[in-house]
């Protein structure tokens, strides 16, 4: 399981999520941040310190917030 970044992050990016990684899967997008799916370890600390609420877990995205995922899974597969 991952944590998503959601559209909130797009208005916001203050990037608090980067600096508690401790695996260091959150990277700057043009229009918001995006976590590793493939590296993400599941601990939470990003979730914790987003002043905007923009991160979930990945099977709590509604259908309508899974293109979050895909969008975060194109952009680690064209790096």
């Amino acid at each position: 399981m991952a944590f998503v970044i959601l559209d909130p992050c797009s208005k916001e990016k203050a990037a608090e999520c980067v600096s508690v990684c401790p695996v260091d899967c959150i990277e700057e997008g043009v229009d918001q941040f995006y976590i590793d799916p493939d590296i993400c370890i599941d601990c939470g600390a990003c979730v914790a310190v987003c002043p905007v609420d923009a991160i979930v877990e990945e099977y709590d995205l509604s259908p309508d917030q899974a293109i979050y995922l895909e969008k975060a899974e194109a952009f680690f597969e064209n790096k």
